[in-house]
């Protein structure tokens, strides 16, 4: 009876060393495919889409942060134009460079200067 039990102990020692190296070649397997999925994706420069949501996350963050300024600059410009009696400009780029510049920058000082004085 020892001997069977002991039969049967061994049986399943062997049983759960193998479950064991299973489990842990399931695992390998899984990080390989993981690794030339990858790899794939890196040639063919796709990205996740949780790296995709996130830049989108970003830009439309950056948007609205740029339009509320724009918002905020166009009142500040129309009450100091209030302030010294004067018309507000409609686009400080077109009326100092004839649209040249950088869009949405700021115009050169050396134009605003000469204007001021």
């Amino acid at each position: 009876m020892a001997e069977r039990s002991r039969l049967f102990d061994d049986f399943a020692g062997v049983a759960g060393g193998a479950f064991s190296a299973i489990a842990g070649i399931g695992d390998e397997l899984g990080a390989l495919v993981r690794a030339r999925i990858d790899e794939a994706l890196e040639r063919l420069s796709l990205v996740r889409r949780e790296e995709f949501e996130a830049v989108s996350e970003l830009a439309a963050n950056a948007r609205n942060a740029q339009e509320a300024a724009d918002s905020r600059l166009a009142l500040l410009e129309a009450r100091v134009a209030s302030l010294e009696g004067r018309a507000a400009p409609v686009d400080v780029m077109k009326e100092h460079h004839g649209g040249e510049g950088a869009p949405g920058g700021p115009p050169p000082l050396d134009g605003l200067l000469s204007d001021a004085g």
